[in-house]
């Protein structure tokens, strides 16, 4: 026996279907889930964290955060793009996946511009040069020279090859001709770990990852790879102030979506976005991680994100790092 559906009701449910600004009017229907490319623990996990707990509030669904790492963020970025594209599923994404692992991983199977589209910017942090307290520097000079010193006998570690930990490395490798050797982890949670235990000897590191434990004094921070001190420890003096000018790295945090997802529910992502980002306990605990929030349009923050990933090229290329 076939059920037929009244015509008003029909009709409506095929307005809904095929009129974007509808969707975005019912939108969320249902629980929202943010895509971490990394382990619990690192820079993007925090930022996740505490968006989507005010996100929740706005939006009157749960918004939760689903930890995917491997690849360096790629993995999760593929889930993203293989994602329904009806705003539910969002990437975190950073510097890491979008803006390195574009020109790194010589085997996508995606293609970033084409397949996702940028939808909000969260945040920026400097990243902070961490070592374990054993080893005998004060500044980034110093450890330059304790390495040149004891060439292929320190290492570096980071949240995976690819990643903004590891092209960070890579970036300070270069300028100052030390000799390094780079340790690949999954997550910077693990990674962070050890060097707290000894295991490594230093990491570039996001801010918002590093702080406790620096403020706890199990590690040791000699500079950030800002062109300012951050603020949230202005204690910490700059890479160029530390005596290795010309390295400047800022690392940023950002949503995307499948890039099919209706326009009038990005719209509506990015404006909620924007209102939890301007919140005074979210400033507060942003600055309290070391991080600044993004204040972008969706178009600027497209051209950004083009602009970032040609910037990481360049970088990729001279390191001669290569993923397949």
């Amino acid at each position: 026996m076939k059920t037929r559906l009244p015509a008003a009701i029909a009709m409506s449910v095929a307005a809904l279907l095929g009129n974007p600004a509808a969707q975005s009017q019912t939108y969320p229907a249902k629980p929202v889930r943010l895509i971490v490319p990394f382990t619990p623990g690192g820079g993007t996990d925090i930022v996740a964290r505490i968006v989507a707990q005010k996100l929740t509030d706005r939006f009157g669904q749960q918004v939760f955060v689903d930890n995917r790492p491997g690849a360096a963020g790629t993995v999760g970025a593929d889930l993203t793009v293989k994602s329904a594209p009806d705003g539910h599923t969002m990437l975190v994404g950073s510097t890491s996946e979008v803006g390195i692992g574009s020109s790194l991983h010589t085997k996508l199977p995606y293609n970033t511009l084409r397949d996702l589209a940028p939808v909000t910017p969260l945040a920026s942090t400097p990243m902070v040069l961490v070592v374990h307290p054993s080893i005998p520097v004060k500044t980034a000079k110093e450890l330059v020279a304790f390495t040149l010193a004891r060439p292929g006998q320190l290492n570096y570690v980071s949240a995976g090859t690819g990643t903004g930990n590891h092209m960070s490395g890579e970036l300070f490798r270069y300028l100052t001709k030390i000799d390094i050797v780079h340790v690949a982890y999954k997550g910077a949670g693990p990674a962070l770990a050890d060097l707290v235990g000894g295991q490594v000897h230093l990491m570039f590191s996001t801010l918002p990852a590093a702080a406790p434990f620096v403020k706890a004094g199990r590690l040791k921070a000699l500079a950030v790879s800002s062109a300012q001190r951050a603020p949230s420890m202005s204690e910490i003096p700059t890479m160029a102030e530390s005596g290795v000018p010309g390295y400047e790295v800022e690392y940023w945090y950002g949503f995307f979506a499948p890039a099919a997802t209706p326009k009038d529910v990005l719209a509506r992502i990015h404006a909620d976005t924007a209102e939890v980002l301007r919140l005074l306990d979210v400033v507060a605990n942003f600055a309290k991680q070391g991080l600044d929030p993004i204040k972008k349009t969706q178009a600027q923050f497209a051209a950004f994100v083009k602009a970032d990933i040609e910037k990481w090229a360049v970088v990729v290329k001279a390191s001669g790092a290569e993923v397949d």
